[in-house]
């Protein structure tokens, strides 16, 4: 894969410039898939929901039966201290990630004990909202929340998502839908999704099957509190076949409007775009308030 242009690696205490090695070949978390990550960003000297991100991390250590060895606000100032090294104004990745190194008897479950803590920046920039992004339906299902440790942001559910933007490029499109095992819409490969009808905005319900967005969650608060109704809803296809819009939330593009489904060419309509706005301004403001 191609590396950002400055990479920074926080890994046993200290900086390291680079894409740092970090996990042994004995890990357990490399042979076994236990690593769990999350996601925020930096942009424009501002670095929204920065906290919630380093939360959500340490819910999808719990879950995968790892025991963090940092606390939220100690991973989110060693993001900060990392991100002095930039540009006020460059866009950042900024990923914290845990592993295992051993494991319980059996040599299946993870040691909790044997946390491992890492912090990647890469710098990254954001998509231009008015490129056009296309989107599709994926053959491939979400996996059932039985299946699948699906509450947490863990690196080996991304192969299926993977797969499912693979097979999405290949017939020529950016993204696909994909659905959950009761035929429902639950997000796309890599976001999560809403539709725009008569001015309203629809999204899919969480139900377990896909992450409730940190970047979603304050997409619909913004809408909501601008005067846009808002509804989490069972949503299928016929759905988004019938929008007069679609957009796209996640950390690494903050929100994106789809101008393509399947073949029905769609515009950068005015939710998407006041929507957008209010996450700019949102972003914003919390800096001016920090300080």
């Amino acid at each position: 894969m191609a590396f950002g242009t400055k990479i920074r690696t926080y890994f046993d205490g200290k900086w390291h410039e680079g894409n740092l090695p970090v996990m042994g070949a004995a890990d357990h978390g490399t042979w076994q898939g236990t690593l769990v990550f999350d996601g925020a960003r930096a942009f424009e000297g501002v670095t929204p929901d920065l906290d919630l991100h380093c939360e959500r991390v340490l819910r999808s250590a719990s879950v995968m039966g790892l025991e963090a060895p940092l606390t939220a606000p100690e991973i989110a100032a060693i993001a900060l201290e990392g991100l002095a090294a930039y540009a006020a104004d460059m866009p950042v990745y900024i990923r914290p990630m845990m592993w295992s190194r051993g494991a319980l008897p059996g040599m299946i479950a993870p040691d909790p004990a044997s946390t491992v803590f890492a912090l990647c920046l890469e710098d990254l920039p954001l998509a231009d909202p008015e490129a056009g992004m296309s989107l599709t339906v994926s053959p491939f299902l979400r996996p059932h929340p039985l299946a699948a440790m699906t509450e947490a942001k863990a690196g080996g559910l991304y192969a299926n998502n993977g797969r499912i933007l693979r097979e999405a490029q290949m017939r020529g499109f950016h993204n696909a839908l994909s659905m959950d095992f009761e035929g429902h819409v639950a997000e796309t490969a890599s976001t999560n999704v809403f539709a725009v009808k008569d001015g309203e905005v629809f999204t899919p319900v969480p139900n377990g099957t896909f992450l409730n967005g940190i970047t979603r969650q304050r997409i619909i608060a913004l809408l909501r509190a601008d005067g846009v109704s808002v509804h989490e809803v069972s949503m299928t296809v016929a759905d988004f076949e019938a929008a007069d819009e679609i957009f796209l939330t996640g950390n690494a593009n903050k929100l994106l409007p789809v101008t393509r489904f399947q073949e029905r060419p769609l515009g950068h309509g005015p939710v998407a775009r006041r929507a957008r706005a209010l996450y700019w301004d949102y972003a914003h403001a919390t800096r001016s308030a920090a300080e």
